[in-house]
């Protein structure tokens, strides 16, 4: 029989080469339950349970779990409880559940963009609370004064913020960088109708080609440039002003003024 000393260096190796880092301080694993913030009764499927520390902490709070994790020797050692269930699957291959639902996980830094893809292709997902690299966080909230295509893409449905900040000293082994707690919120009713989506989304897709080096040239081009002119001007934009400073609101009202039909 595999000694205790010889499992947890077997459960190290996987977590490496899984990519992910444990949250071993009890205070951060709070912070991330307290964002999630789960109904009584509510199912969350949580990415990654590790040890089950958050685990535990959203059946405290009543939630109904369904945890994944990958590595059969750390989802042997789950508690048995009412409420949970677990699973070894891999969480990027299975299908929402058809019930509303949020996601909570600290999730492998490698995998964050397939796990943000899936939660934005899950259309019962209510919300989704993410413990990222503070850097990823930030970037697609907007924190550094500029926004990313993606966020800008999906904020007619999806709110994106940056609900909290975790030391690298939380996480055993300790990562190189530290983590940022990242939520994203289905609104209930979009900002844009949903049989204009196809038409805002490329409206956004044309100011992120960088043709002609500006957000009003790059659209210029599509709507004609008196018109992307006068939506710029109506959203305090620049001439020149860079694609990343552009905020998702004002893209959302230069859509309501140029969206209807490009200009042919």
């Amino acid at each position: 029989m595999a000694s205790s000393f010889s499992r947890r260096r077997e459960h190290a190796r996987v977590r490496r080469i899984l990519g992910q880092n444990l949250l071993a301080d009890q205070a951060a694993v709070r912070e991330l339950a307290d964002v999630a913030a789960p109904a009584e009764g509510e199912l969350i499927l949580e990415v990654g349970a590790g040890r089950g520390r958050l685990t535990g902490e959203l059946l405290r709070r009543r939630a109904r779990v369904i945890a994944y994790e990958i590595d059969a020797g750390l989802a042997a050692a789950l508690p048995v409880a009412e409420g949970l269930s677990v699973r070894t699957e891999d969480f990027l291959t299975v299908a929402p559940p058809r019930e509303p639902f949020s996601v909570v996980g600290n999730i492998p830094y490698a995998l964050t963009s397939a796990v943000v893809d899936w939660c934005l292709g899950a259309r019962t997902m209510r919300q989704a609370t993410l413990l990222t690299q503070w850097e990823y966080a930030r970037k697609r909230t907007g924190d550094y004064g500029r926004w990313s295509r993606l966020t800008v893409l999906t904020w007619p449905e999806i709110a994106w913020e940056l609900a909290g900040h975790v030391p690298r000293t939380a996480f055993r082994p300790v990562p190189r960088v530290d983590g940022g707690i990242l939520r994203l919120r289905r609104r209930p009713v979009p900002l844009v109708r949903e049989d204009l989506l196809p038409r805002y989304r490329a409206l956004v897709e044309c100011g992120f080609t960088g043709l002609g080096g500006s957000v009003q040239a790059s659209l210029g081009r599509r709507y004609g440039q008196r018109q992307a002119a006068a939506a710029c001007r109506a959203v305090r934009l620049t001439p020149g002003v860079p694609v990343g400073e552009v905020w998702p609101e004002q893209w959302i009202t230069m859509f309501r003024l140029l969206g209807a039909r490009p200009r042919r």
